[in-house]
């Protein structure tokens, strides 16, 4: 197992890393919608889904794969009355043959934002 680690994404707040790669896949840590500075993103589900995707391919780029080589998504959203623009956004940074993926409503996130997202990926080769 590998740890993977880019400074194009917010750190790990925690004790994780923001993404491992193991057997060829690379498993990434849930994203919020943080800046690579740290910084909360303002605004509703839309900004908020669109920044961490942003992570997601930055960490996913720092393993040496992409958003096109994801298998599997797990979305975490805390008002599932968000759903339909959550995947409008989505859409636009996913192509068919789609992700595997689970979407479910959470009582709370971290910092109390509107959405988590984590993933599995091909790839990670070094």
């Amino acid at each position: 197992m590998q740890r993977v680690q880019t400074e194009r994404a917010p750190a790990a707040i925690g004790p994780y890393s923001q993404a491992v790669r193991s057997g060829g896949m690379v498993f990434v840590s849930g994203q919020i919608p943080l800046t690579p500075a740290g910084k909360l993103v303002d605004g509703g589900i839309e900004a908020q889904t669109e920044q961490v995707l942003k992570n997601l391919a930055a960490v996913l780029e720092a393993a040496g794969s992409s958003l096109d080589r994801v298998v599997q998504v797990s979305a975490f959203l805390a008002d599932m009355n968000d759903f339909a623009r959550f995947n409008e956004v989505y859409a636009r940074h996913f192509r068919e043959p789609y992700p595997a993926r689970a979407v479910v409503e959470v009582a709370r996130l971290p910092r109390d934002v509107r959405v988590e997202v984590a993933c599995i990926a091909e790839g990670g080769e070094q």
